[in-house]
C-alpha cells in the first residue's frame, strides 16, 4: 500500500491546525484551558505567544497547519520509502 503523500500532508496540517486553533481560542474564553499545550507550541514556534490574543491564534493556527503539514508529508514519504526497501514495492 502506498501512501499519497500530499493528501497525508493535508490532512495532518488540517488535523493538527485545527486542534491548535480550538485549544488557542478556548484558552482565550477560559484561561487555563490547555495552557500546557500552548506553552509547548510556544517553545516551537517563533512567535507565538498563547493567551496573546486573536493575533496569537492566527500565528499558533499557521504554525501548526505548516508544522502538520510537513510532518505529514515526511512521514508519508518514509513510510513508503521503507515499505518500497522491504520489499512490499508500494508503487
Amino acid at each position: 500500500m502506498k501512501l499519497d503523500i500530499s493528501a497525508l500532508a493535508l490532512t495532518c496540517g488540517l488535523i493538527w491546525g485545527g486542534a491548535v486553533l480550538v485549544v488557542a481560542v478556548a484558552n482565550q474564553l477560559w484561561s487555563p484551558y490547555g495552557g500546557a499545550l500552548l506553552n509547548l507550541a510556544a517553545s516551537i514556534y517563533p512567535g507565538y505567544h498563547p493567551g496573546g490574543g486573536v493575533g496569537s491564534v492566527v500565528t499558533g493556527t499557521a504554525y501548526a497547519l505548516v508544522d502538520g503539514g510537513v510532518g505529514g508529508a515526511i512521514f508519508a514519504w518514509l513510510y513508503n520509502s521503507l515499505a518500497r526497501r522491504r520489499g512490499a514495492d508500494p508503487g
